[in-house]
């Protein structure tokens, strides 16, 4: 049986915090599905498909790594995609009431799909998409939180 798992975000932009997870994923599962997800609550910088095209980009050497769009719930999007398991890092505490209440959601509607919580390296644990937006508005360098073409991308949305 194929160990496929699904790490699913708005990666608004995709951050080193990210890709660390996405890494340490590609060498435990034979395949890692990042799933830019589409929330209709949230009104992102970044369209969908470039959203999927940047993580496309960032993550094109990896064999076992590709980003597909989500629509709908994460779970339907994993059985679709044959995975079993989705992926789910957690920074802080704060995180962790969130996710657990979301993982037993999961549990509840689909018992055969496991969550896994993964934590970033410690040197990312403070890198959000959010912070790297708001830093990025303001003409701030954000070289040390997304790769070149993350950032080149960044700074193309907020040239004034």
């Amino acid at each position: 049986m194929k160990n496929t798992a699904v790490y699913a975000g708005m990666f608004d932009p995709v951050t080193y915090g990210h890709i660390d997870l996405v890494e340490r994923a590609a060498r435990i599962f034979d395949q890692v599905i990042v799933a830019v997800a589409v929330n209709k609550n949230k009104n992102p910088l970044f369209t969908l498909d470039e959203r999927i095209d940047l993580c496309s980009q960032v993550f094109e050497s990896y064999e076992n790594v590709f980003a597909a769009k989500c629509e709908g719930l994460l779970l339907d999007f994993a059985k679709q995609h044959g995975a079993n398991v989705i992926l789910r890092g957690l920074r802080a505490v704060a995180d962790f009431d969130y996710e657990f209440q979301l993982a037993s959601m999961n549990r509840f509607l689909n018992q055969q799909i496991e969550t896994l919580f993964l934590m970033p390296a410690e040197k990312y644990m403070y890198i959000s998409s959010s912070l790297v937006r708001e830093i990025a508005s303001f003409g701030g360098d954000v070289t040390g939180f997304v790769p070149s073409v993350v950032r080149q991308a960044l700074e193309k949305k907020f040239k004034k």
